[in-house]
């Protein structure tokens, strides 16, 4: 067994900063730093890739050991920092992305490091990189490790924890160490929300990327499908699993979209702060489940006229539709999808029934929650199936006329709506306590959403979702990016050890 921050091939001796040590001094400047503020920095000579990833190791030595958010260093970071330096030296540099480092979700393939999706049965690394890391390493990002999440991203039972693995153990929302950071993607947006990257990569079938970011006071991204390669990402489902970005920030987070994108395209020049003036923004309050989401939703929506939109109330149609096609939709794709990616990673099992008798024998893997989901989808129709095409065509449908019908109806530029009520206590007895949210919609539809911070409940962020139709990527960070100058409603975790 390896510990939380050895990678499966042998242990990392990657060089830490003691406390007092120069690196340290960045610390108090990283929760607010952006990328161009780094790389203007990095090109102007006060500052190297080799410092500020020697800061974050710092952070990661020492923040972590509250939050537990990232589950393996790269060895090879400051490697990757110090030739991101001499680039810069010569006068090569690669982009703005070049020497930042970036922190990424361990269902993401990285050539010899983890990339387990939390589960112990994944414990032999890949032999090649995902597409998208593969992006990211030829836009000079520093690799500095990978992130916990829920094992499996989330779909292994019906009663599972969020931010729990078997490989990593529990990850803790850094604003009050006893709530949960939902899930899948949990140790990326706690791992940014904590400053131990500058950015960090999720991944999201439906609501991974949101309500991690929300519950953690980050802003999160979730492209149009398609927009990211899902080579050499262990899946849920082809038809709705996407890679996106996790920043402290909209700049950020654009910027390493910019990078993740197939066809390279430069969100971050398209922000203009005033995005939202003139806009006709839909409403989606979902009121009355919690007294705090809707007090957040309104003063959302007074910044929203501050910053010069018009607001119209609404109500998506067709989500409990929608909801009933979804999921058995998703536990077929499930099994075929997964079993098609199996084949690809030497030494690991090759089936969902080897995994589930993999589980059964270790003594690790079902001691917090069962696996129901697993043994569902191992008796689940095949993607043939007339039932299962009916069930895929219905959710993905109805999503998308959720959301089109919607913008058509108002006259409408964009949609907003709360992404999560406040985190609550982790449990493993009873499992997640969802109250609110709002990422199905453009989840199944295959539709962009972003989520950026809002307001609190106390010590606990909420987070308001900009969703929009088919590859409005562009336009829905541009909404985003506009009500963050506003609202100013982000702040740094307390990492309080209760409620």
């Amino acid at each position: 067994m390896h510990s939380r921050r050895t990678p499966p091939t042998g242990p990392s001796h990657q060089p830490v900063p003691p406390a007092g040590h120069p690196t340290g001094q960045l610390g108090s400047d990283l929760d607010a730093a952006t990328i161009p503020w780094l790389a203007r920095r990095m090109a102007s000579g006060g500052l190297t890739s080799v410092r500020l990833t020697l800061a974050y190791l710092h952070r990661i030595a020492t923040v972590d050991r509250r939050v537990r958010a990232v589950l393996a260093i790269d060895p090879s970071a400051l490697r990757q920092a110090a030739e991101s330096d001499r680039r810069r030296a010569h006068g090569r540099a690669l982009g703005p992305l070049d020497g930042i480092p970036v922190l990424v979700k361990d269902n993401i393939d990285t050539e010899g490091l983890a990339s387990t999706a939390g589960s112990r049965a994944l414990r032999v690394p890949p032999t090649r990189d995902a597409a998208l890391v593969t992006r990211l390493r030829e836009a000079g990002a520093v690799l500095l490790g990978k992130t916990n999440l829920s094992e499996w991203a989330n779909f292994r039972s019906t009663r599972s924890t969020s931010g729990w693995s078997g490989v990593g153990g529990q990850t803790n929302n850094p604003h009050a160490l006893d709530r949960n950071p939902c899930g899948s993607s949990s140790g990326s947006a706690a791992a940014v929300a904590a400053s131990l990257a500058q950015v960090a990569v999720g991944t999201e079938t439906d609501g991974s990327i949101v309500c991690p970011s929300g519950h953690s006071g980050v802003v999160g991204f979730k492209p149009t499908l398609g927009r990211v390669s899902g080579d050499g990402i262990v899946p849920v489902s082809a038809w709705q699993d996407t890679a996106g970005p996790v920043a402290r920030n909209v700049v950020d987070a654009a910027i390493l979209m910019s990078a993740l994108d197939v066809e390279g395209t430069d969100y971050a020049s398209g922000l203009r702060p005033d995005a939202l003036r003139g806009a006709r923004v839909g409403v989606w309050r979902k009121a009355g489940a919690d007294a705090d989401v809707d007090r957040v939703m309104h003063s959302a929506v007074r910044v929203l006229r501050r910053a010069g939109a018009a607001v119209v109330e609404v109500a998506l149609p067709h989500q409990v539709a929608v909801e009933a096609a979804e999921f058995p939709a998703l536990i077929t794709e499930f099994k075929h999808d997964l079993e098609r990616y199996l084949r690809t990673r030497p030494g690991a099992p090759r089936a969902l029934a080897e995994l589930i008798s993999f589980n059964e024998r270790d003594p690790v893997e079902l001691s917090r929650f069962g696996q129901e989901l697993f043994e569902l989808a191992a008796v689940a129709p095949p993607v043939t199936d007339p039932a299962y095409r009916r069930q895929r065509e219905t959710a993905t449908a109805l999503a998308r006329a959720s959301i089109d019908e919607t913008l058509a109806a108002h006259e409408l530029d964009v949609i907003m709506a709360p992404t999560n009520s406040p985190a609550w206590r982790t449990d493993y007895a009873d499992g997640d306590a969802y109250e609110v949210d709002s990422s199905t919609p453009a989840a199944v539809a295959g539709y962009p959403n972003a989520t950026v911070p809002a307001g609190f409940a106390g010590p606990l962020p909420i987070g308001v979702s900009f969703m929009a139709d088919e590859g409005a990527d562009a336009w829905v960070l541009g909404c985003a990016a506009a009500f963050e100058r506003i609202a100013r409603a982000r702040r740094a975790p307390g990492y309080l050890p209760a409620l």
